[in-house]
């Protein structure tokens, strides 16, 4: 029986006059994103935390001596006796023969931070800080991608009712609040990271002060009689945090902003329902790409960072912020200086952030499966 012209009229106006269909909503990355608690995501966060920081220490060590070299870290007056190693003068013996040459001391690029530290302080030197590294990666992981997923999940809900222009925003506003949290919560164990890493021993052989031993030097120069001048005192323990935060907001900002697209499309390609080969590679390809543009785009912010976690001076220390150290370093080195050690901070965090984001996804996705089939 065919529909009367009535009928067809009625639909051909309801159609018309019938609003646009919505636009769609970003994709989730999976079932687990939005089924998984915070517990279940900081373990997964916590343990490409570790991966990660074993990993690249070694480039952030480079990255860190390059910036305090920079600075006036001068390596050759650390150690005032210290004698050449045969490479260094054809006739000198270690312990006996004549003093190094100021070239032993300087370095001159990441692999030259390498050889360096291998030959004057030994191969396991490049992994100096890598226990501040791992108790600060825990935590600050454990409360950074579980915040960014949580508050991105949320904004994107929010957006899509309201206003779904500003979805695609939403990694930028959630990266950079999740990453505010972090930064505030663990700004004192990343200021001993900085320290460990830039300053060598006052003797060879010398054991290496752990995170505690650091921190109480912060705040030795600054003890004294007066209670309330001992708690002032403690600010110097979050040296350098507003460095941080404008280093590592924008650089959270850039970085989502950047990954979420890329990863977006990959799984849509390849699927990732079942694979976990393909949650790993979609994810490490995203975080390496959104980690390099990250990690280029905002290392004088890094540099300006370093530098007021380096300094020894009370009084300086709490006179400085990052708006004068990026105007002192533009003044006295140019370009160049702000972006002293942009090699080997852009080759740790490709690879960082690839581990981090890939490992983290991998193991919510197991974590999501296992508990689905219990």
């Amino acid at each position: 029986m065919e529909p009367s012209s009535n009928t067809l009229a009625s639909s051909s106006s309801s159609s018309s006059s019938s609003p646009p269909p919505p636009p769609t909503p970003p994709r989730r990355m999976a079932s687990s994103d939005t089924s998984m608690g915070f517990g279940e995501r900081a373990i997964a966060a916590a343990g490409a935390a570790v991966v990660s920081a074993v990993i690249v220490n070694p480039l952030d060590v480079a990255k860190t001596r390059l910036q305090a070299q920079a600075a006036g870290v001068l390596y050759n007056s650390i150690w005032p006796d210290f004698r050449c190693y045969p490479s260094c003068s054809p006739t000198g013996v270690h312990g006996s023969g004549p003093t190094c040459s100021p070239d032993c001391f300087q370095y001159k690029g990441t692999i030259d931070v390498f050889y360096k530290v291998i030959r004057q302080e030994g191969f396991a030197r490049l992994w100096r800080g890598t226990n501040a590294s791992l108790v600060l990666a825990v935590p600050t992981v454990g409360i950074y991608l579980p915040s960014y997923d949580i508050l991105r999940n949320w904004i994107e809900d929010f957006t899509n009712q309201h206003s779904p222009a500003l979805t695609p925003y939403a990694p930028l506003a959630a990266g950079s609040i999740a990453r505010t949290l972090a930064c505030i919560s663990c700004s004192p164990i990343e200021l001993a990271r900085t320290r460990m890493q830039a300053f060598k021993e006052s003797h060879p052989g010398a054991k290496a002060p752990g995170i505690w031993k650091t921190l109480l030097g912060v705040l030795s120069p600054r003890k004294s009689a007066n209670h309330l001048e001992n708690l002032q005192g403690y600010r110097l323990l979050w040296t350098g945090m507003g460095a941080q935060l404008a280093r590592d907001v924008p650089f959270s900002a850039i970085c989502w902003l950047t990954l979420e697209p890329i990863r977006r499309r990959l799984l849509g390609l390849i699927g990732e329902e079942d694979n976990v080969a393909g949650v790993i590679g979609a994810n490490f390809s995203a975080g390496f790409a959104a980690g390099v543009v990250a990690a280029g785009a905002t290392c004088p912010l890094d540099v300006a960072k370093t530098r007021r976690q380096i300094e020894k001076d009370p009084a300086r220390i709490l006179n400085m912020n990052t708006r004068r150290v990026l105007l002192e370093v533009w003044r006295n080195e140019g370009m160049k200086g702000l972006f002293t050690g942009v090699g080997p901070r852009v080759g740790r965090a490709g690879p960082s952030v690839g581990i981090v984001v890939s490992f983290y996804e991998a193991l919510k996705h197991i974590l999501h499966k296992r508990h689905a089939n219990s």
